[in-house]
């Protein structure tokens, strides 16, 4: 019987943790990377600042793991964060070895990194390749995964859900159901080791810096798969994206505040500095909710952002990809300031793992933004998230790598049916419920909530699980369609997560209790509960929606 593809590891994601497991693990065994659009449409090619890495003589790890527990808000699990603090030499390291460009100092120091400041930083220990790291790391991994026998890519192949094989202890991972975009079909792939590392799902808000694929895709995997997730009330809003009708994703880095930059207002009046006493080198939570607060207060569509006080050369020789693309939309940031607004960009919540990024399912695994490690608390720390990547990769890396061997060949399963299902006439439905979902989450959970709007949002999600549900059912799966099965679970999460906060933390702000509660504070964490029998192999994929 046809049983699909077999590999020795599925890695579900195909940005900086994705690929960067695959090359540590691709010497050994054979891996199948999927990623929804071409290896280089997720998050990773925009990340404009850089990794945060200890690597200058007067900083220290320990510096490193106190400015990640301040931003944290005392919800980081300080293993946790002293783990990767203490990781970053070794992922510079490795990542310069596959050939990422990273900017050096100028003569006399040329064999040295140029490092950089971020909010919320102590010391410069921002490693950067110019204002695109991201890019030039994406590019040199995809181009190394590219040239390497071991190692698969499917394009445009999107997740639908993860498989599983026996029950109570002995349940494991052992693959999924994979949507061939261009075939118009779903397959299998079997495998001995699965890994999410299937980015944020920033695209639940209606703005947003992320791109289009950020839809929450390996966090709901996670879920009906029976995982728990934890802190998804924790959606950190980057405080500046470029506001111009013809751009709507592109973020101005936190790095030029780094190096000197200040918000204004329309009258030019600096304001920061009513509202921390870092002022515009506040940690992100603080400076986005202070630009809320200010736009609203004025009736104003956006702030602007000034570091028209350094020389031109200096602007163009630091921040090229913002430079020039600024100049495109007719503004020359080297004499006029950037029009700013806040936008959704980084889910600080996720799929819970330990350490080796194992998560409660045998056999899945999960790196990156779609985790929850405790690093990032009730708030990211500039410039950690791609350190995180690199960090976890190579612990998920040697985990797999020791024990794959012991794991037996996946079973038979079933192949995906569709006997039972038709094409839809009725896609408009998908496409309504997409906008009414952003727009509902975006007024209702965004950077300040209440009890009532919380209460209106999860009013309106489970509505819309329920249509969504019923249209999963009776047709054929599209690209949108999943992608917006997965966006109604995370919303849900978000708002269950938000309601059960009460009181203000981090980048969960509540009108209703603007304190945070004394004591120590405790994560919240969603465990996912059975809905009737399961059907197949411990998949029940068209009724549990939610929990």
């Amino acid at each position: 019987m046809d049983q699909g593809l077999e590999f020795d590891v599925l890695v579900i994601g195909s940005g900086a943790a994705g690929l960067s497991l695959a090359l540590k693990l691709a010497d050994t065994v054979r891996i199948a990377v999927i990623s929804k659009g071409s290896i280089s449409t997720g998050s990773t090619l925009w990340a404009q600042g850089g990794i945060a890495a200890v690597l200058h003589d007067k900083d220290t790890v320990e510096s490193h793991v106190q400015d990640t527990l301040i931003a944290g808000a005392g919800l980081c699990n300080e293993k946790t964060v002293r783990f990767v603090a203490e990781g970053g030499r070794a992922a510079i390291e490795w990542l310069t070895g596959e050939g990422v460009p990273f900017s050096h100092r100028e003569a006399p120091h040329p064999d040295e990194y140029h490092l950089t400041m971020e909010g919320g930083h102590s010391h410069r220990r921002i490693v950067h390749a110019a204002d695109a790291t991201g890019r030039a790391v994406q590019l040199t991994l995809e181009a190394r995964a590219r040239t390497h026998p071991n190692i698969h890519l499917f394009e445009n192949h999107m997740a639908v859900d993860l498989v599983t094989h026996g029950t109570g202890a002995a349940r494991r991972c052992i693959g999924a159901y994979v949507y061939d975009e261009h075939a118009d079909r779903v397959e299998l792939i079997r495998t001995r080791a699965t890994v999410l590392a299937t980015g944020g799902a920033s695209r639940v808000y209606l703005y947003a810096t992320n791109p289009d694929g950020s839809t929450g895709d390996g966090i709901a995997l996670a879920w009906r798969a029976g995982c728990r997730v934890a802190n998804m009330e924790f959606n950190q809003f980057h405080p500046t994206c470029l506001y111009h009708p013809e751009e709507r994703t592109f973020l101005i880095s936190e790095a030029l505040r780094g190096e000197g930059a200040r918000l204004m207002l329309p009258d030019g009046s600096y304001f920061m500095q009513r509202f921390d006493k870092r002022a515009d080198l506040a940690p992100r939570d603080i400076v986005a909710r202070a630009i809320d607060h200010e736009m609203k207060r004025l009736g104003s569509e956006c702030v602007y952002l000034d570091i028209t006080h350094q020389s031109a050369d200096f602007i163009m020789g630091h921040f090229p990809t913002i430079y020039n693309r600024c100049l495109q939309l007719g503004i020359d940031i080297t004499k006029e300031p950037i029009p700013v607004v806040p936008a959704a960009h980084y889910t600080c919540g996720g799929v819970m793992t330990d350490l080796e990024a194992r998560t409660d399912l045998t056999g899945l695994y999960a790196v990156g933004e779609v985790t929850h490690t405790g690093l990032h608390g009730a708030n990211r720390l500039a410039s950690n998230s791609l350190l995180e990547c690199f960090v976890f990769a190579a612990a998920a890396a040697r985990h797999i790598e020791a024990t794959i061997d012991d794991v037996p060949v996946p079973p038979a399963v079933n192949l995906w049916d569709e006997s039972r299902v038709t094409d839809s006439d009725e896609e408009v439905v998908v496409a309504h419920n997409w906008k009414e979902l952003r727009q509902f989450m975006w007024d209702y959970v965004g950077i300040v909530r209440t009890d009532k709007r919380l209460e209106r949002a999860h009013h309106r999600v489970e509505l819309l699980a329920s249509e969504i549900r019923d249209y999963y059912t009776n047709f054929r799966v599209t690209k949108d369609l999943l992608e917006l099965r997965n966006l109604v679970v995370v919303a849900d999460l978000m708002v269950r997560a938000a309601m059960a906060r009460k009181e203000s933390r981090g980048l969960h702000f509540t009108a209703d209790y603007p304190q945070s509660q004394a004591g120590v504070p405790q994560d919240t964490v969603l465990v996912p509960t059975p809905r009737g029998p399961a059907r197949g192999l411990e998949l029940n994929l068209n009724l549990n929606l939610l929990s």
